[in-house]
């Protein structure tokens, strides 16, 4: 791979959510505030929009890295093609409570008590739903309805509802007046800035153990971010491919030319991954196709990995989540052997 070539550590440009990667641009900085600001509130919701692999993800997993996961107890909503009964059953399954032919009022009360043991034990519950622009309205309602949950006064539920642009639109429609009023904190997260671009590559590179080779040429920047539109999941895509096509051809020095000629190829594999076009149609796209082509063939590829991710994470979450689980469950066996042992002790 490129890696030996270049004597990279590792990949620059991996396609999965690294928080060890993240680049701290005005937007992501921005959006940061914004979420720290939000959790600092412990209640309602939080919400943040953004493009496909605008850096969504990415930016939860680093403010769950750097608040500690220890006084969390998360659970990740990856399927939102859901209705009002079953995105209680998700939520129920996902922090480890029964579901499986339950009504709808048990799975209320079992969330209610575990929400309320949660908070007890000084623990911060929260529900992350990833693709919110899919979600229905009984879904959303039953969403802020379990937000109405209190003790003393304080709340015992957040959630994040992370979403496309046209999710925006959705909070500002009549049917989501009451979610939009219990909304604290929201940002829409944009694409890098051409300088931001250049900064985005240069940092995942020296993360990677970049010793400047290769070199990019000012231009060759302008055309990446001009192809992807500063959108990181599409420079990572672009990048890679680039960097492939620089060990094929042993170049250490990568110019506006050789990212034309990667972008050429995309579009190149773009004709061939369509059904042939009808006959009218050929001749416009004789000189090549267009930009807005091979742009719609990335957001696809990336949409289906968005996907891919978000199973992932909800894997790992709920990996998590067992892990507690079971050490409390141990914790609790141990307490209650080393009860018993004074017991009977006592008793002799």
């Amino acid at each position: 791979m490129y890696t030996s070539f270049y004597h990279l550590t590792s990949k620059p440009f991996q396609l999965s959510p690294d928080p060890g990667f993240f680049f701290a641009s005005s937007g992501h900085k921005r959006a940061m505030s914004y979420l720290n600001y939000g959790l600092s509130l412990g209640e309602g919701f939080i919400v943040i929009t953004g493009e496909v692999g605008a850096g969504k993800t990415l930016l939860v997993r680093k403010l769950f890295e750097t608040i500690g996961q220890d006084s969390i107890i998360s659970t990740h909503l990856v399927s939102t093609h859901l209705d009002a009964d079953d995105i209680l059953r998700t939520i129920s399954g996902g922090f480890g409570l029964p579901h499986e032919s339950l009504s709808k009022a048990v799975l209320l009360n079992n969330l209610q008590m575990f929400f309320r043991q949660s908070v007890r034990q000084k623990k911060r519950v929260l529900i992350i739903v990833d693709e919110a622009q899919n979600l229905t309205p009984k879904a959303v309602e039953e969403l802020r309805m379990l937000s109405n949950y209190q003790l003393d006064n304080q709340s015992l539920l957040q959630s994040f509802l992370i979403g496309q642009p046209e999710f925006r639109n959705t909070l500002q429609s009549p049917q989501m007046v009451q979610l939009n009023q219990r909304v604290i904190a929201s940002y829409h997260l944009g694409p890098l800035k051409e300088e931001e671009t250049r900064e985005y590559i240069e940092h995942r590179l020296h993360l990677s153990g970049w010793a400047h080779d290769p070199t990019f040429t000012p231009d060759a920047f302008s055309l990446i971010h001009e192809f992807t539109g500063g959108i990181p999941r599409k420079i990572n895509t672009l990048c890679d491919r680039i960097l492939v096509f620089g060990m094929l051809e042993e170049k250490h020095q990568i110019c506006v030319e050789d990212v034309d000629e990667v972008i050429q190829d995309l579009r190149q594999e773009v004709t061939h991954s369509h059904d042939p076009l009808p006959e009218s149609h050929l001749t416009p796209l004789a000189g090549g196709i267009p930009d807005s082509l091979a742009q719609a063939f990335l957001s696809a590829f990336e949409s289906r990995l968005d996907r891919l991710e978000a199973t992932q994470n909800a894997l790992m979450l709920m990996t998590n989540t067992i892990n507690k689980n079971v050490s409390t469950l141990m914790r609790s066996m141990f307490s209650a052997s080393s009860s018993n042992e004074i017991i009977d002790q006592h008793d002799q």
